[in-house]
């Protein structure tokens, strides 16, 4: 089965006013923190709304968070009730070293305290440049969007994974969108089997 068509069986989702409850008891069944599944899962809502064409799924959210930062939990932060990570994740200098691509400072070091290379920032592992470009605010209070915010961030990548892909139901748009984001197939595939197992699980609490 392709992948968009296996993952958009994880729908339906929850009404707005249920996403917390549904996060705790998808969090019982799928090891995600129950307030990262709320992220990914209000990050599916909007995004429903606001491009309909898209189909992205909060599986598929779930699947690029466990690959980029453990949903959030890397090196030992924690994402709170408000969202935001108890500390900053921010990856390593993309310095031309070994298996590392160089990328040369594009913010002057304003998200990622870096100022001679980039580095991939908060829980969905944005570069400053992609994500100055794409960053959505979850939120109505008119603040900048932050990568270290888990809400933030998963709106984001879902803006980001639809402008790559186009309709994320189908497997040439799930796959484009995803190696978008990493242009990797071992890392599409981990992606994957993440996501696809976390649908599954969800779809059998009926």
């Amino acid at each position: 089965m392709l992948p968009g068509t296996a993952l958009a069986q994880g729908r339906p989702l929850p009404t707005e006013p249920d996403v917390v409850a549904w996060a705790k008891r998808a969090s019982e069944v799928t090891d995600i923190p129950a307030r990262t599944l709320v992220a990914y899962v209000n990050a599916d809502l909007l995004t429903q709304r606001r491009d309909p064409d898209c189909k992205i799924t909060w599986a598929t959210l779930a699947g690029v968070g466990r690959v980029e930062s453990h949903h959030g939990h890397f090196r030992g932060a924690r994402v709170g009730e408000d969202g935001k990570l108890t500390k900053p994740i921010i990856g390593i200098p993309l310095d031309g070293s070994p298996g590392v691509r160089a990328i040369r400072d594009t913010d002057r070091g304003e998200l990622d305290g870096d100022t001679q290379w980039d580095r991939a920032v908060g829980a969905m592992q944005f570069l400053p440049s992609t994500w100055t470009r794409w960053a959505a605010r979850a939120g109505e209070d008119n603040t900048a969007p932050d990568p270290q915010d888990m809400d933030d961030a998963a709106l984001t990548a879902a803006r980001y994974l639809c402008a790559s892909g186009g309709d994320l139901s189908t497997g040439d748009g799930w796959w484009k969108a995803v190696l978008t984001y990493n242009n990797s197939v071992e890392y599409g595939r981990d992606v994957y089997s993440g996501a696809d197992a976390y649908a599954r699980k969800v779809a059998e609490l009926g």
